[in-house]
């Protein structure tokens, strides 16, 4: 498999999720699929990733490429404190 096709272990883990859900489903539409992805996965992210700076926001924020303010509303919007 060349390096262009190949997809990181994330890719690889959401496609396999999205394959049972769909399965699960099993002919039901799948409605808001976006906005239920992204926040399941982005709520583990966050907390993962202050957990890794030792909750400094600061340098969480600059891990996930974003602004601190960013960081701060996704918090307040997941709960994390």
């Amino acid at each position: 498999m060349s390096t262009e096709k190949q997809e990181n272990d994330i890719a690889v883990c959401i496609r396999r999720v999205l394959k049972k859900y769909f399965h699960d489903l099993d002919g039901e539409p799948a409605l808001g699929l976006y906005d239920l992805v992204i926040l399941a996965a982005e709520k583990p992210l966050l907390e993962d990733i202050l957990h890794r700076a030792a909750g400094n926001q600061s340098r969480a924020a600059e891990i996930l490429g974003i602004n601190r303010n960013t960081l701060r509303k996704k918090m307040q919007h997941h709960g994390i404190e």
